[in-house]
């Protein structure tokens, strides 16, 4: 049994996210990896820090702020203390517009993944998962570089060919080494190719799909989810389970759902358990970032900054769904979807478009 004491003054230690020696450091990441710890359990102090270190693993550490009354726990997800929404709560502040800051904060506080940029992606990599871990957290993280991205669309763009792809995810894969991370890979990129999608070679696609599954599940503390589209795109499911097969679903960990999109969590709940069963019991994410209140459905391009739309159920591993592994902000709210609406160029924050979200989800 683990003495109260130990164990009261190692939750201390590491509700602060601060290793006390490299011993610990190691026992910590022994137990977010999920590795044996029997050879540390022959004190009562290390017995508490191989509990206290599994506990971290399934997502009981300290959150990096204190969660709003009667909102989800978050999790171990990683809040990017430099993000856009944090920048302008202290920009807003310094102008007076403290109101509007304290809205924002409802996006800035919250975890949300990083769609780090092609260029120089082993260093960003690393940077990302090496703040995380460093914060006692998991980041999550988004592979978006696909040749022939986004078939062409606002978000257009990728890898030039297939061995630079190729190239491009190992070393994304070698910026997180054995690390935790949580990888959203390549969204809509399977959803695309099932509707149709000109110029992409599906078999090279699916190659490079499954290839960037392999080498990302190479990492031992790396959650890998294949995106999957949304519950409003590909109504026949039967389209989606070869090319979700032959791009290495059944290694990774399950697939993403919602991503960038607003359906509902329940309607993506819904077409995430058909899809789950069709492969096997597979597990699934849910981007809820902006889906509170659902898909716009006056107007054309119902995708594109839609008005009136309003943040999700935050960032938890606290789903109540066996199935659903997490609700996530894939999408960063307050970027934009790209330049329609007014909006800046796909990525760009807006600040406008953010505080028009977090108005529109009322009360936190």
């Amino acid at each position: 049994m683990c003495a109260r004491g130990a164990l009261g003054r190692t939750a201390l230690s590491f509700g602060l996210a601060r290793a006390p020696d490299a011993k610990i450091s190691a026992i910590v990441r022994f137990g977010i990896l999920g590795v044996s710890m029997s050879r540390w359990s022959r004190s009562p102090v290390r017995c508490c820090l191989a509990v206290l270190a599994a506990a971290l693993s399934l997502g009981f550490s300290a959150p990096a702020s204190a969660p709003r009354s009667g909102e989800p726990y978050p999790g171990p997800y990683w809040v990017n203390p430099v993000g856009p929404a944090a920048r302008q709560v202290t920009e807003w502040r310094g102008a007076g517009r403290a109101a509007d800051a304290e809205l924002i904060e409802r996006i800035s506080l919250r975890p949300q993944a990083d769609w780090p940029r092609p260029e120089g992606i082993e260093q960003s990599v690393r940077a990302l998962t090496g703040d995380a871990a460093r914060a006692g957290r998991m980041p999550v993280l988004v592979a978006y570089n696909i040749p022939h991205r986004d078939c062409g669309g606002l978000s257009q763009g990728g890898a030039e060919d297939a061995a630079s792809y190729r190239a491009w995810i190992e070393a994304f894969a070698r910026g997180i080494g054995d690390r935790p991370a949580t990888v959203i890979v390549e969204p809509d990129a399977i959803a695309h190719l099932v509707s149709g999608c000109p110029g992409a070679p599906s078999a090279e696609r699916l190659s490079l799909l499954a290839h960037a599954v392999g080498q990302l599940k190479r990492g031992p503390a790396t959650k890998v989810y294949l995106d999957a589209g949304h519950s409003g795109w590909v109504t026949d499911q039967s389209t989606l389970l070869g090319p979700l097969r032959e791009a290495g679903v059944d290694r990774a960990d399950g697939f993403s759902l919602n991503v960038s999109a607003f359906q509902t969590t329940a309607s993506s709940a819904e077409y995430g358990h058909r899809l789950s069963a069709a492969l096997g019991g597979k597990h699934f994410v849910v981007d809820t970032s902006r889906n509170g209140n659902g898909p716009y459905a006056d107007g054309e391009d119902p995708w594109c900054n839609p008005p009136g739309r309003a943040l999700g159920t935050p960032p938890t591993i606290a789903t109540g769904d066996a199935l659903i592994d997490a609700y996530l902000w894939v999408k960063r709210p307050g970027e934009s979807d790209g330049t329609c609406r007014g909006g800046p160029a796909a990525g760009r924050w807006w600040p406008e478009y953010a505080l028009g979200l977090a108005r529109a989800a009322g009360a936190a």
